[in-house]
């Protein structure tokens, strides 16, 4: 059904993502939240919180320790006893410190129980550098998550679909991670009111194009349309695939866009080496090999610690000129006649 103009109104992502959780602790009274700092006054290190503990009270909103191993293996433990909590990670290179918990615990009761038992657990982590937080609070981490069977992987980057995917993120009877980038925090857009899921596993075009399908997400999901637009310019139409969701991955959705574009280029902000656009480019490979003109490109960041120096943080990070010279690359560089 098509969102009327009255239902939406615009915010920003971490309004939206604010808003879910509000509407879903209100809905569903087994929805609880643990994490450091996250009651008020503080209302979390990103204020996405604010609020909810003066109106829910301490016994559904609760500030723990400062130990990710606890908040982690508690909310598992309350998963198990029939809660629905929505841990809260503040930055994704602390999942290190309680991976044990995720890889070993939450990802795998379900398959170890026969079914037996399900975990419905949302662990919420914000990822991405750019604003000179240095080498241990800056790092795009997503590819240790997508490599473990029994965990599902999103990461919005627009109001609507971080609400919509932290209400699914909530509903699901599995593990969920919902990254949230640092810089997609405060990008603007319409977001329904009310009720409004979107479907987890489910790819978005944000742009139609011919030419090159450029596959993209987190803060990199921004930066590509505006490329797209960049390009346009020169003659090369780029269609724009935002994921959303890494595992599960709409793989059939960017195969079909490749086997009409006949090009690929993948864009993230995690390190280039080891990072899940490898994987992609491996699976469209697998499929679209017929159909490709030439060689898949990545785009991600240097393999190096990031720096605490701004100018040399934005070197070693991705930008959008990479994913125009690389969109280039691929296509050649005459550009299409249409």
């Amino acid at each position: 059904m098509a969102i009327t103009e009255s239902a939406t109104r615009v915010l920003t992502v971490k309004e939206a993502i604010s808003e879910a959780l509000h509407e879903e602790m209100v809905r569903d009274k087994r929805v609880i939240l643990l994490g450091e700092d996250i009651q008020d006054p503080a209302g979390g290190v990103f204020k996405v919180t604010l609020g909810f503990s003066t109106e829910f009270g301490p016994e559904r909103v609760r500030a723990t320790p400062i130990s990710e191993m606890a908040i982690v293996g508690a909310s598992v433990g309350a998963a198990l006893a029939g809660l629905r909590p929505v841990a809260e990670i503040m930055l994704i290179d602390f999942l290190g410190v309680c991976i044990d918990q995720i890889y070993n615990h939450a990802a795998k009761l379900r398959f170890m129980s026969g079914g037996q038992v399900s975990v419905p657990l949302v662990i919420r982590t914000e990822s991405g550098g750019g604003a000179s937080f240095g080498a241990q609070h800056s790092q795009s981490l997503e590819a240790w998550l997508c490599h473990v069977p029994g965990i599902k992987v999103v990461m919005p980057s627009t109001p609507s679909d971080a609400k919509g995917l932290m209400i699914a993120a909530i509903r699901d009877d599995d593990p969920v991670v919902f990254i949230e980038n640092m810089f997609v925090y405060q990008a603007k857009g319409d977001c329904p009111r009310g009720e409004h899921l979107v479907p987890i596993g489910k790819a978005a075009v944000r742009r139609a194009g011919s030419d090159c399908t450029i596959v993209a997400w987190g803060r990199m999901a921004l930066e590509a349309p505006i490329a797209a637009e960049e390009l346009a310019a020169e003659g090369i139409e780029c269609e724009v695939i935002d994921p959303r969701s890494l595992v599960p991955l709409d793989v059939e959705g960017i195969v079909t866009s490749v086997r009409k574009t006949g090009h690929l280029v993948v864009a993230h902000e995690a390190v280039e080496r080891g990072g899940y656009g490898g994987e992609i480019a491996a699976l469209v490979q697998e499929r679209a090999w017929d159909r490709l003109k030439g060689p898949i490109l990545r785009v991600g960041a240097m393999s190096t610690p990031i720096p605490y120096a701004h100018d040399l943080e934005f070197e070693m990070l991705p930008q959008r000129r990479d994913i125009v010279a690389a969109v280039r690359k691929a296509v050649g560089s005459k550009p299409r006649q249409h």
